[in-house]
């Protein structure tokens, strides 16, 4: 399904970062969530996401890696926390049929924080 097309003034509301997964684990109160530890750099952090995907990626897989990540999103109460973000993957089952979520690493060389546009 393709979205409706946006103004360059509706991109411009994301602020989208270079995230390093410094931490993960498994909520025990969740089958499908994986927690992330996230660092975004000095001006904003570390933060604590979730995302739904830990029945194709172990959790563990995914610390050192950089990530991109929405920064700007309203922030989400998941069990006893509060997801301040979105990590950005591609979701192949719009193309191939195949469920699994692929996440998006970026290059090691990019600084944690950097903004992406």
């Amino acid at each position: 399904m393709i979205k409706a097309d946006i103004n360059y003034s509706d991109f411009e509301k994301l602020d989208i970062r270079v995230g390093l997964v410094v931490g993960t684990s498994a909520p025990e109160w969740s089958e499908k969530l994986i927690r992330y530890e996230i660092d975004l750099g000095v001006e904003i952090g570390k933060r604590i996401l979730f995302s739904g995907i830990r029945k194709w990626i172990a959790p563990e897989e995914l610390v050192g890696k950089k990530v991109p990540v929405i920064v700007n999103m309203v922030p989400k109460k998941m069990g006893d926390e509060i997801s301040q973000g979105m990590v950005i993957m591609v979701d192949p089952s719009t193309s191939s049929g195949q469920m699994a979520p692929v996440m998006i690493y970026l290059p090691d060389e990019l600084v944690v924080g950097s903004v992406i546009r």
